[in-house]
């Protein structure tokens, strides 16, 4: 309708202007937070005083956490579950690499921030990490319908977080295709994009930031007070 033409270039000025400074700003400062009460909430007898310590040690471990969580069957859990491990892959690297070296998401950034980062996603590349992170998300989705054990463990935040991180890939292959209003998609897609933003401080969302932090504090912890100072290797 004419009133829904004249809308959606208010609706996509705002979410491309104060919008988006402001999903942004509430992300990056609600994360700051997020990263001081976690390693505040630590306890002196339990966890920092041995930090302390054995700093060497506990940055080795911390080293070792992380990059063995970022490999693919890099760990015994991954292994232990490698459908699952292929899946949780296959979406996180779509939900990493699109948002950050999408080519239209560095012109964004360019014309918002004054910067881009260093390399773009060719579109091919873009549609098959594209389709790669759906998949795996259906997936990931089916198994907590399926798995008796995953799904009494599923509360409604659950699937909140679920569509919201979906949202973003549907309503930007749709634009991508130009199925139907691309300027409709469009809107859409930035308007999904920005709830994710917002939601990632106040949700298990914050994983995307927070995994760095447990994984540093376990490899710590696993370096210094159970073997790691004798030498044996982490218990995964």
């Amino acid at each position: 309708t004419g009133v829904q033409t004249c809308a959606l270039p208010i609706l996509y000025s705002l979410l491309t202007g104060p919008v988006f400074y402001l999903s942004l700003g509430v992300c990056i400062i609600g994360m700051i937070v997020r990263f001081y009460q976690y390693f505040n909430g630590l306890s002196w007898q339990l966890d920092r005083v041995a930090y302390k310590e054995y700093p060497a040690m506990g940055f080795k471990g911390a080293v070792r956490s992380i990059y063995k969580w970022l490999i693919p069957y890099g760990t015994y859990g991954w292994r232990a579950q490698p459908v699952m491990a292929a899946a949780f892959f296959g979406f996180h690297v779509g939900a990493v690499l699109l948002p950050l070296f999408l080519i239209g998401h560095n012109v964004f950034l360019k014309e918002k921030l004054g910067f881009s980062l260093f390399f773009n996603l060719s579109t091919p590349v873009a549609d098959y990490l594209s389709w790669i992170a759906l998949i795996s998300l259906f997936f990931l989705i089916l198994r907590r319908l399926v798995l008796p054990e995953v799904r009494i463990l599923t509360d409604r935040k659950d699937w909140g977080i679920l569509l919201i991180s979906m949202a973003p890939f549907i309503t930007g292959m749709l634009a991508r295709y130009q199925v139907g209003d691309y300027s409709f998609w469009l809107t859409a897609h930035i308007l999904t994009g920005e709830i994710v933003l917002l939601a990632i401080p106040f949700t298990k969302l914050s994983h995307v930031f927070l995994f760095f932090a447990s994984r540093a504090q376990l490899g710590m912890d696993f370096g210094i007070k159970r073997g790691g100072l004798k030498g044996s290797k982490m218990a995964w």
